[in-house]
């Protein structure tokens, strides 16, 4: 699957796909948010948990250009190429 394929999918199925085949990295705080990062099919991904609202709200694929890469490498590491 592509990350253009991938971005297509509804919100349910892009659940329903992480959590088959998706391998959860690292969760962070950001803003109110509880964030978990997903490696699947090469590419990372973002869920957007509410916790004040109890549940999901998007899934994003994590731009190699955020400031929230930051978080992240904070606690694991990243690949070069996606902090380049």
């Amino acid at each position: 699957m592509s990350t253009s394929e991938f971005t297509l999918l509804p919100l349910q199925e892009k659940i329903d796909l992480l959590y088959q085949e998706g391998t959860f990295i690292v969760a962070i705080r950001y803003y109110g948010y509880k964030i978990n990062l997903y490696l699947i099919h090469g590419f990372y991904v973002e869920v957007f948990y509410n916790h004040k609202l109890d549940q999901i709200e998007q899934i994003d694929l994590l731009p190699n250009s955020h400031t929230r890469l930051k978080f992240y490498s904070d606690q694991i590491s990243l690949p070069q190429d996606l902090l380049n």
